[in-house]
């Protein structure tokens, strides 16, 4: 996979069932190569819908909103959490419908950057620091022909992996590591003009904890929401523009202002993964959130039954809680 950046849960698993998802999330963690297991300390985005019809990670269009910081339900915690230490190199590994090398990772008209963000659980004001950053990296050589980007010619065509290295030396504590990748087929159009249209954000949450004795500290980074704003000019972005060839309207250049810290690895390289540990296809899930109503059911064969609704609201704690551990 490359490496360079060229820019300045409700997912309850109802066991041998077997559905499909669609959209791009998380689905295990790499460290140093070594599956972590599917779903292991990855707060997964809610489902949209019940089966066979929802998926996890409905992208993110509304800039303000708080699902802009880890998704839909990303305040709430998982059980587990994956230890690391600096240096080390972490694999994320986005799939869409299964976790196999087969599977199209995002949709191949997807394009656009990828972004890794690392900031102390829980967030505060301005803690998210990127960490690590990859966009176009080849224009394309035909008019309104896309170039190579980070989300289609680079993720999708390694099999969903995205590869990040813990920085040196950082202080031990629990963080939480944004991934994300942005979809820019639609971003011509502005999202607060036109809603059925915009930039679709797909930002993915990972609870760890560092050990050792380091003690850098993570500088001020940028807050979720707010880091992103409709004038940046990575945001509204006709990614058709990104050729060699003069058009005849003018284009945009694709930049996104906010810096890489400079405690982050300059390179970082894939490593050789061992096999996955857990599930490779998603299980029927037992609820799904619509428009802030969660649904929870229960299943007969494969048909499900509402058993009860409720309200949803993004509450995110103030201080760190450690996650309850259950059985595998």
């Amino acid at each position: 996979m490359r490496s360079r950046g060229l820019f300045s849960a409700c997912a309850v698993a109802v066991s041998g069932i077997e559905a499909v998802t669609a959209h791009t999330f998380i689905w295990g963690v790499f460290v140093n190569g070594v599956d972590q297991g599917t779903y292991r300390a990855i707060r997964t985005p809610a489902y949209n819908n019940p089966p066979p019809r929802g998926y996890a990670n409905s992208p993110v269009k509304d800039l303000d909103s708080i699902d802009m910081r880890c998704n839909v339900l990303g305040d709430k915690q998982v059980p587990y959490t994956i230890k690391v230490a600096p240096g080390d190199n972490l694999t994320f590994d986005w799939h869409h419908n299964n976790r196999t090398d087969a599977d199209d990772v995002i949709a191949d008209s997807h394009h656009g950057p990828a972004l890794v963000y690392l900031s102390p659980d829980p967030p505060t004001d301005n803690s998210f620091v990127k960490i690590w950053e990859e966009g176009l990296y080849e224009q394309g050589t035909t008019p309104f022909t896309p170039g190579k980007w980070a989300t289609t010619a680079d993720i999708a065509a390694n099999h969903g992996h995205m590869n990040v290295r813990i920085p040196a030396g950082l202080k031990a504590g629990h963080y939480l590591i944004r991934a994300e990748m942005i979809g820019l087929h639609e971003a011509d159009a502005n999202y607060q003009k036109v809603p059925f249209r915009g930039a679709q954000f797909y930002p993915n949450c990972v609870q760890i904890e560092v050990v050792g004795d380091g003690a850098v500290e993570l500088p001020e980074g940028v807050s979720f929401p707010g880091a992103y704003k409709y004038s940046d000019p990575g945001v509204v972005y006709d990614i058709y523009c990104s050729t060699k060839t003069t058009l005849t309207t003018p284009c945009a250049t694709t930049t996104y202002q906010i810096p890489v810290w400079s405690g982050a690895w300059a390179e970082t390289t894939a490593v050789p993964l061992g096999p996955i540990s857990g599930v490779s296809t998603a299980t029927l899930w037992s609820s799904w959130i619509v428009k802030s109503v969660v649904t929870s059911a229960t299943y007969v064969g494969n048909v499900p039954h509402v058993v009860a609704t409720s309200t949803y609201e993004a509450s995110w704690s103030a201080h760190y809680v450690a996650p309850t551990a259950v059985a595998v």
